[in-house]
């Protein structure tokens, strides 16, 4: 896998109440990521954008819903997101503040 492939798997994290208790209670982190990424290349990459060790990566489909505007039926897109564990010691700090 080259660089550039991994610098595009990330789309961008996830901050939901969700996965906030994900990340204090399991030291996870959630992504959205490319749809035709696979787990090994978002481990690498989480690993290469923020220089710390992946312990597991578990991967799911977020299928898009169907929506309507008045009478236009719609659908919103499909994506995909991972759950991303760190080794202990490790961590992602998104905020920057201390």
């Amino acid at each position: 896998m080259n660089r550039e492939r991994l610098m595009q798997v990330l789309l961008s994290p996830i901050i939901s109440e969700k996965a906030t208790i994900a990340t204090e209670t399991g030291n996870q982190h959630v992504f959205r990521v490319a749809p035709d990424a696979d787990k090994r290349e978002i481990g690498r990459a989480v690993e290469l954008m923020f220089d710390v060790k992946v312990d597991r990566v578990q991967v799911l489909n977020v299928k898009g819903k169907r929506k309507r505007f008045r009478q236009k039926q719609g659908k919103r897109p499909s994506w995909r997101k991972a759950y991303v564990r760190l080794q202990p010691g490790h961590d992602i700090d998104f905020g920057g503040g201390a």
